[in-house]
């Protein structure tokens, strides 16, 4: 999608597993801080209220969960005073096709798909 990410290394990250920004380092606008959860459950507003939290001025926020999100997790998202999108594994799944052709080749390498076309 045009950006140059930097990912946090393993272990306590303080809510940021990635940082994108036109640069990769979050200098130039915009940035975009991205918190990514595998769970089962669904994550409620007090984990988005935390991520929030954390964003400075000026940051965009992704929040990804596989489990997805509570209705009052989105609506803390809703009321936040940051940029904040809220993403479940159907949605990570689906940014991941539309954009897939345009990946880096060790993107595409990590996460092998190909492409099947099917007569309707």
């Amino acid at each position: 999608m045009g950006y140059k990410t930097k990912i946090s290394e393993p272990g306590p990250d303080r809510g940021k597993d990635v940082i994108a920004s036109p640069d990769g380092l979050g200098f130039v606008a915009p940035r975009i801080v991205v918190e990514v959860k595998h769970r089962k459950e669904t994550m409620g507003a007090p984990e988005v209220r935390a991520f929030v939290g954390g964003l400075r001025n000026h940051d965009n926020g992704l929040y990804v969960s596989t489990g997805g999100f509570t209705r009052e997790a989105q609506y803390e998202a809703d009321r936040a005073n940051h940029p904040v999108t809220l993403m479940n594994a159907a949605e990570l799944g689906k940014s991941i096709v539309d954009h897939y052709d345009k990946m880096d080749l060790e993107t595409r390498t990590l996460l092998p798909l190909k492409r099947i076309y099917w007569p309707v």
